[in-house]
């Protein structure tokens, strides 16, 4: 079977109900086991804050905020609108050595909320020279792995604990919308009109 869409289509063109959600299982040595359902989410939009930026995540559904440092949340904006850069950023430097390596960020996962902190885990792909695959999951902070994901267009996801715990932010992004918030043109962050 082939997964098109959200559907499972068999060889003889067969279609199967719609897929349940997705549920990502441990590998092979693995760091830390997963066994989670999670919803793919996108970034929505990345806005300047008095300590940083406010990360808005989230599809139709729902929209959440992950408050990171500024540096990163240029990062993932300058990712998002593919600006390039004078110089290779810490970012862009991870990404060319993941590639020299043979590796690359397949997905990456927000697992968990404790105390206002959000947790990740990053799941690298990685091919050496003979073709032998591993897969590599990795502790990262949110942040970083919302950047990676976004530089290398791997999807983001959430576990379903984390998405029923965040509070629903999508009115107030459409709020700031409609109050004409718009990109900087010099850090690619949102500013007021």
């Amino acid at each position: 079977m082939r997964l098109r869409g959200t559907h499972l289509t068999s060889r003889d063109g067969a279609r199967d109900p719609p897929a349940p959600p997705l549920v990502f299982r441990d590998w092979p040595g693995t760091v830390c086991p997963m066994n989670k359902t999670v919803i793919e989410v996108q970034v929505r939009a990345v806005l300047p804050t008095s300590g940083g930026c406010a990360v808005f995540l989230g599809n139709n559904d729902k929209v959440f905020i992950i408050y990171v440092d500024q540096t990163v949340g240029s990062a993932i904006t300058m990712f998002m609108r593919e600006i390039s850069k004078e110089r290779p950023l810490t970012h862009d430097l991870i990404g060319h050595l993941m590639t020299a390596l043979g590796a690359k960020v397949e997905r990456v996962i927000i697992n968990d909320l404790k105390n206002a902190t959000y947790y990740a885990r990053a799941i690298i792909r990685a091919e050496n020279e003979l073709q032998q695959k591993k897969i590599i999951e990795l502790d990262a902070r949110p942040s970083d792995c919302i950047a990676m994901a976004t530089q290398q267009k791997a999807p983001i996801y959430v576990s379903q604990e984390v998405w029923d715990e965040v509070d629903d932010m999508k009115d107030v992004l459409r709020k700031m919308e409609e109050e004409g918030l718009k990109p900087d043109p010099e850090t690619g962050l949102s500013e007021e009109e």
